[in-house]
């Protein structure tokens, strides 16, 4: 592919994303923010968290980001019965018309491209560890025997942050699969306003396919194409690395960090600083895309202890004061 096929594909990649985030807002309001981080999370093929209290639009961003993007989508409420294999499917026993028996494999909702696990914190320890694989490695592993997902596959979870009772918190190397942890706040005055008026008449607005499956896989491509400056992977790097509580760290961080962010951390600042300045269509990523993603990145791969918490430090705080130091 010749430099110009490709600032050309880039172009259309960009443009692509551009309609898909004007068709978002005309559904989700006064969530632009999200509707960014989100698409930014797709372009860098990673797995999303989404946390917000209920009524503020999580399924409603999920089920039309699939229609925009074109993934085929499935839903799973996550509830303390769910079992690994009502996500992963099972093998079943069936006798052939001569009297031979075998097993079948019976695929389960994770094969799909964009699988929405809601409430995904209701569910066992078991069964959220059933995700571990499949997130990172794009195939399961039913009865010995390997089966692959479809490309691309993406994880949008969702989360509810006031309602803890019967929940089962997310261990650490499951956060760390999610590229990014969005957090979804209230909508302003008004945005709400425009919500009211839009979704409480006879007609309500729908979105239309902005790119297919395919276009999105070379937007995954493009972004790892992507130059990125050393003074941007120095930013990366320094700022991760100054999270975590180790010998040489500042004062603060060693005071009130339980465990700070790995390596992961610094692969997912690269590539959302990449996929956000695709979705911008710009053709690098800056320093300001770093101080962005910093939050999303970082806010659920690393833990404050309790002296922090006895402190009243908050984890986006914190995070913003390792920017402000760092960058």
């Amino acid at each position: 592919m010749t430099e110009n096929d490709l600032l050309k594909e880039f172009d259309d990649a960009a443009a692509r994303f551009k309609a898909a985030k004007h068709s978002l807002a005309e559904v989700v309001f006064g969530q632009d923010e999200v509707i960014e981080m989100t698409l930014a999370t797709l372009a860098a093929g990673g797995h999303g968290l989404l946390v917000g209290a209920p009524g503020l639009a999580k399924t409603l961003l999920v089920t039309s980001t699939a229609t925009l993007t074109g993934l085929s989508a499935k839903r799973v409420q996550f509830t303390p019965d769910l079992m690994p294999g009502d996500v992963l499917g099972s093998e079943v026993l069936e006798e052939a018309p001569n009297g031979r028996r075998e097993f079948r494999f019976i695929p389960g909702p994770i094969f799909c491209q964009l699988l929405m696990a809601d409430e995904i914190n209701r569910a066992s320890p078991r069964t959220q560890s059933a995700l571990l694989q499949a997130m990172q490695e794009l195939h399961v592993t039913v009865a010995g025997a390997r089966h692959d997902l479809p490309a691309p596959f993406h994880v949008l979870a969702t989360q509810n942050p006031i309602e803890q009772e019967g929940t089962y918190p997310l261990p650490e190397a499951q956060l760390d699969r999610f590229l990014m942890q969005i957090n979804i706040s209230y909508p302003d005055e008004m945005s709400e306003r425009r919500m009211l008026t839009a979704t409480t008449g006879a007609d309500t607005a729908r979105v239309a396919p902005a790119m297919t499956a395919d276009d999105l896989l070379r937007a995954q491509r493009l972004v790892r194409q992507m130059p990125i400056a050393e003074r941007i992977n120095d930013a990366i790097l320094a700022l991760v690395r100054s999270a975590r509580p180790v010998d040489g760290a500042a004062d603060r961080v060693r005071e009130l960090v339980g465990w700070g962010p790995g390596p992961r951390a610094s692969q997912a600042l690269s590539l959302a600083a990449r996929a956000l300045a695709l979705i911008d269509g710009r053709r690098a990523p800056s320093l300001e895309d770093v101080r962005r993603l910093a939050k999303p990145v970082l806010r659920h791969r690393m833990a404050l202890n309790f002296a922090a918490r006895a402190q009243g430090v908050a984890i986006d705080e914190f995070v913003d004061d390792l920017v402000a130091r760092a960058l």
